[in-house]
């Protein structure tokens, strides 16, 4: 059997519906869109009100990795293009 057709009979064979509670989580976990009710109940009762998980730190961080080396690199173009000039006014 190719991989091609092994992944997609696995993800076919992964999306019966069935109603073991297991498959159940893992959806909510991995889905993008939770679902409101259970999100605005979770909010309510104060669940993981201030408490961030590692992944999200780990997204805050790479956001933040990623403006800082935006801003350092336009500020190091804007430096050499300062002492280009600066240079050519001397000459």
């Amino acid at each position: 059997m190719k991989v091609g057709m092994r992944r997609s009979l696995a993800r076919l064979l992964g999306h019966l519906p069935t109603t073991s509670p297991f498959r159940l989580d893992r959806t909510l976990r991995v889905s993008g869109v939770k679902q409101a009710q259970f999100v605005s109940y979770l909010e309510s009762s104060g669940y993981r009100s201030y408490q961030v998980d590692r992944y999200e730190q780990s997204l805050r961080r790479r956001r933040f990795a990623k403006a800082a080396f935006f801003w350092l690199t336009a500020f190091a173009a804007a430096w050499v293009v300062l002492e280009s000039a600066k240079a050519l006014v001397i000459y």
